[in-house]
């Protein structure tokens, strides 16, 4: 059994914030790069977003390409990748929006957070126990059983913290957008963590891209990656 390609996808602001502190949304992304990440969307096979995120931006986490969506139909795949979600609480309204477009939906939780999740998702998504904890390698191993060979995480702030202090990131691509937050009340990419190797250890800079005003970073996190020579 193979685990998937882990690629974590975020924007950031220079200061390194995700949103900030309003109730609506910050978008640090132009369109030029929504249109990038939906094509990584669309060439991923499941796509990742935590129970936070769920919660404070409603989204949809579509391919909103038609064209893109054709080509993974005529390619054999779903014309959309796998929508995947983690919450240890099971605290997921049913009316969010995130189960009620695009094809399969996904929702990983403790035995705890099944009790709850199980009946509310009903006819929405498949609900599945890790235990009586959260354990990413296993929801990787089982990700991988289900035959998923790439995965896109989007978020929020501890998921990209648990897969990378767990080392479980095979890719990162850090959008980073020419704005100024400021606020220390506002989410941020990543929180403290004992991340392997930190502060010693370098990521491998793969590429670098401009995309519209955005700067994209390419970054592969994991030690057999770091010391390789970009070429």
């Amino acid at each position: 059994m193979t685990r998937p390609h882990v690629l974590l996808s975020v924007a950031v602001s220079v200061d390194g914030y995700i949103d900030d502190a309003s109730p609506e949304r910050l978008r640090l992304s132009d369109s030029a790069d929504f249109d990038r990440v939906d094509q990584v969307r669309a060439d991923s096979d499941a796509i990742l977003v935590g129970a936070q995120t769920l919660r404070s931006d409603n989204p949809r986490l579509l391919v909103d390409s038609a064209d893109r969506r054709a080509a993974r139909l005529a390619s054999g795949k779903p014309e959309y990748p796998l929508k995947v979600t983690v919450s240890a609480s099971g605290d997921l309204d049913p009316d969010l929006r995130f189960w009620h477009h695009g094809g399969g939906k996904l929702a990983y939780t403790t035995d705890a957070g099944a009790a709850r999740l199980t009946d509310r998702l009903a006819g929405l998504a498949e609900v599945m126990s890790l235990g009586a904890d959260l354990d990413f390698g296993m929801l990787l191993d089982d990700l991988g059983r289900r035959g998923i060979a790439r995965l896109m995480v989007e978020g929020g702030t501890r998921v990209h913290t648990t897969f990378l202090a767990a080392d479980l990131a095979d890719e990162l691509h850090l959008a980073v957008a020419p704005i100024l937050v400021g606020d220390v009340a506002a989410p941020r990419f990543l929180a403290a963590a004992d991340y392997p190797g930190a502060p010693h250890r370098r990521m491998r800079l793969a590429d670098v891209t401009r995309v519209g005003d955005v700067a994209v970073l390419r970054y592969l996190p994991k030690a057999n990656n770091a010391d390789r020579r970009i070429g």
